[in-house]
Protein backbone atom coordinates (compact mmCIF):
# COMPACT_ATOMS: atom_id res chain seq x y z
CA UNK A 1 0.00 0.00 0.00
CA UNK A 2 1.23 3.42 -0.64
CA UNK A 3 1.73 6.30 1.77
CA UNK A 4 -0.68 7.25 3.82
CA UNK A 5 -0.77 10.11 6.05
CA UNK A 6 -2.77 11.09 9.13
CA UNK A 7 -3.54 14.83 9.07
CA UNK A 8 -4.62 16.67 12.42
CA UNK A 9 -6.19 12.92 13.62
CA UNK A 10 -8.02 11.63 10.12
CA UNK A 11 -6.44 9.10 9.11
CA UNK A 12 -6.91 7.87 4.99
CA UNK A 13 -9.54 4.57 4.68
CA UNK A 14 -9.07 2.40 2.05
CA UNK A 15 -10.86 -0.70 1.22
CA UNK A 16 -8.99 -3.84 1.72
CA UNK A 17 -9.50 -4.58 -2.38
CA UNK A 18 -8.40 -1.01 -3.30
CA UNK A 19 -4.85 -0.65 -4.65
CA UNK A 20 -2.30 2.92 -4.19
CA UNK A 21 0.55 2.71 -5.68
CA UNK A 22 3.31 2.82 -3.29
CA UNK A 23 4.48 6.64 -4.61
CA UNK A 24 1.92 8.11 -4.34
CA UNK A 25 0.15 10.44 -1.21
CA UNK A 26 -3.14 9.99 0.43
CA UNK A 27 -3.57 12.18 3.23
CA UNK A 28 -6.17 13.13 5.70
CA UNK A 29 -10.45 12.71 5.49
CA UNK A 30 -9.76 10.47 2.30
CA UNK A 31 -11.78 7.24 1.75
CA UNK A 32 -11.29 4.99 -1.11
CA UNK A 33 -13.84 2.50 -2.38
CA UNK A 34 -13.53 -1.57 -3.42
CA UNK A 35 -11.46 -2.10 -5.94
CA UNK A 36 -10.03 1.49 -6.49
CA UNK A 37 -6.82 1.96 -7.57
CA UNK A 38 -4.64 5.26 -7.10
CA UNK A 39 -1.90 5.37 -9.57
CA UNK A 40 2.20 5.92 -9.34
CA UNK A 41 2.56 9.68 -8.00
CA UNK A 42 -1.01 10.87 -7.44
CA UNK A 43 -1.81 13.37 -4.69
CA UNK A 44 -5.26 13.30 -2.94
CA UNK A 45 -5.06 15.57 -0.53
CA UNK A 46 -8.12 15.78 2.39
CA UNK A 47 -6.28 17.96 4.58
CA UNK A 48 -9.43 20.75 4.76
CA UNK A 49 -12.53 18.70 3.93
CA UNK A 50 -13.26 15.31 2.58
CA UNK A 51 -12.54 13.32 -0.52
CA UNK A 52 -14.19 10.23 -1.56
CA UNK A 53 -13.28 7.81 -3.71
CA UNK A 54 -16.16 5.04 -4.93
CA UNK A 55 -15.58 1.75 -6.27
CA UNK A 56 -13.57 0.39 -9.63
CA UNK A 57 -12.72 4.61 -9.71
CA UNK A 58 -9.51 4.57 -11.18
CA UNK A 59 -7.11 7.97 -10.96
CA UNK A 60 -4.40 8.06 -12.98
CA UNK A 61 -0.71 8.61 -12.91
CA UNK A 62 0.12 12.07 -11.91
CA UNK A 63 -3.33 13.50 -10.97
CA UNK A 64 -3.88 15.85 -7.43
CA UNK A 65 -7.21 15.33 -6.05
CA UNK A 66 -7.97 18.35 -3.48
CA UNK A 67 -10.96 20.19 -1.88
CA UNK A 68 -11.98 23.84 -0.66
CA UNK A 69 -11.80 24.48 3.05
CA UNK A 70 -14.00 24.35 5.04
CA UNK A 71 -16.64 24.62 2.14
CA UNK A 72 -16.77 22.05 -0.87
CA UNK A 73 -15.36 18.46 -0.67
CA UNK A 74 -14.30 16.28 -3.58
CA UNK A 75 -16.87 13.14 -3.84
CA UNK A 76 -15.91 10.90 -7.03
CA UNK A 77 -18.33 8.04 -7.34
CA UNK A 78 -18.50 4.45 -8.62
CA UNK A 79 -16.46 3.49 -12.21
CA UNK A 80 -15.04 6.52 -12.73
CA UNK A 81 -11.53 7.00 -14.83
CA UNK A 82 -9.48 9.98 -14.39
CA UNK A 83 -7.18 10.10 -16.71
CA UNK A 84 -3.23 10.99 -16.19
CA UNK A 85 -2.41 14.02 -14.99
CA UNK A 86 -5.58 15.58 -14.02
CA UNK A 87 -6.30 18.11 -11.59
CA UNK A 88 -9.87 17.80 -9.74
CA UNK A 89 -10.40 20.34 -7.21
CA UNK A 90 -13.34 20.53 -5.01
CA UNK A 91 -16.29 19.22 -7.08
CA UNK A 92 -18.35 16.10 -7.85
CA UNK A 93 -17.65 13.33 -10.79
CA UNK A 94 -21.14 11.22 -10.43
CA UNK A 95 -20.79 7.44 -11.75
CA UNK A 96 -19.64 6.22 -14.87
CA UNK A 97 -17.69 9.60 -15.32
CA UNK A 98 -14.91 9.77 -17.55
CA UNK A 99 -11.84 12.84 -17.53
CA UNK A 100 -9.30 12.89 -19.96
CA UNK A 101 -5.92 13.17 -19.43
CA UNK A 102 -4.85 16.34 -18.54
CA UNK A 103 -7.92 18.10 -17.79
CA UNK A 104 -9.22 20.29 -15.03
CA UNK A 105 -12.06 20.27 -12.84
CA UNK A 106 -12.62 23.28 -10.99
CA UNK A 107 -14.37 23.85 -7.68
CA UNK A 108 -18.24 23.21 -7.78
CA UNK A 109 -18.05 21.76 -10.89
CA UNK A 110 -20.00 18.30 -11.73
CA UNK A 111 -19.72 15.78 -14.13
CA UNK A 112 -22.84 14.06 -14.06
CA UNK A 113 -23.28 10.17 -14.39
CA UNK A 114 -21.80 9.11 -17.72
CA UNK A 115 -20.60 12.76 -18.75
CA UNK A 116 -17.23 12.86 -20.26
CA UNK A 117 -14.40 15.89 -20.35
CA UNK A 118 -12.13 15.59 -22.76
CA UNK A 119 -8.00 15.32 -22.57
CA UNK A 120 -6.74 19.00 -22.04
CA UNK A 121 -9.97 20.09 -21.18
CA UNK A 122 -10.83 22.86 -18.19
CA UNK A 123 -14.30 22.62 -16.54
CA UNK A 124 -14.78 26.27 -14.90
CA UNK A 125 -16.06 26.86 -11.78
CA UNK A 126 -20.06 25.76 -10.81
CA UNK A 127 -19.85 24.26 -14.56
CA UNK A 128 -21.83 21.24 -14.70
CA UNK A 129 -21.66 18.60 -17.74
CA UNK A 130 -24.54 16.33 -18.27
CA UNK A 131 -25.57 13.23 -18.17
CA UNK A 132 -24.10 11.48 -21.35
CA UNK A 133 -22.24 15.07 -22.67
CA UNK A 134 -18.79 15.54 -24.24
CA UNK A 135 -17.50 18.57 -23.49
CA UNK A 136 -14.15 20.13 -24.36
CA UNK A 137 -11.89 23.06 -25.00
CA UNK A 138 -10.46 25.73 -22.07
CA UNK A 139 -13.13 26.55 -21.03
CA UNK A 140 -14.60 23.84 -21.69
CA UNK A 141 -18.35 23.54 -23.36
CA UNK A 142 -21.01 20.83 -24.85
CA UNK A 143 -19.67 19.34 -27.70
CA UNK A 144 -22.54 16.80 -28.07
CA UNK A 145 -24.49 14.15 -26.34
CA UNK A 146 -23.67 10.62 -26.76
CA UNK A 147 -25.41 7.56 -27.82
CA UNK A 148 -24.78 4.62 -25.26
CA UNK A 149 -23.14 2.75 -28.17
CA UNK A 150 -20.66 5.68 -28.39
CA UNK A 151 -20.48 6.15 -24.60
CA UNK A 152 -19.81 1.69 -24.08
CA UNK A 153 -16.09 3.01 -25.68
CA UNK A 154 -15.42 5.18 -22.22
CA UNK A 155 -16.76 2.39 -20.18
CA UNK A 156 -13.95 -0.44 -20.47
CA UNK A 157 -11.63 1.30 -18.76
CA UNK A 158 -12.72 1.19 -15.59
CA UNK A 159 -12.53 -2.97 -15.60
CA UNK A 160 -9.20 -2.79 -17.40
CA UNK A 161 -7.93 -0.78 -14.74
CA UNK A 162 -9.50 -3.39 -11.94
CA UNK A 163 -7.44 -5.83 -13.84
CA UNK A 164 -4.64 -4.10 -14.56
CA UNK A 165 -4.76 -2.57 -10.62
CA UNK A 166 -4.49 -6.49 -9.46
CA UNK A 167 -1.57 -6.75 -11.94
CA UNK A 168 0.77 -4.15 -10.63
CA UNK A 169 -0.35 -5.03 -6.89
CA UNK A 170 2.32 -7.55 -6.96
CA UNK A 171 5.28 -5.48 -7.58
CA UNK A 172 4.34 -3.35 -4.79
Amino acid sequence: MGPLYTFEGKTPVVHPRAWVAPTAAVIGDVEIGEEASIWYHCVLRGDTNIIRIGPRTNIQDGTIVHVNAGRQSTIIGADVTVGHAAIIHACRLEDRAFVGMGATVLDDAVIEAGGVLAAGSVLPPGKRIGVLELWMGNPAKLVRVLTEEARAGFDRTAPHYVELAGRHRSIS
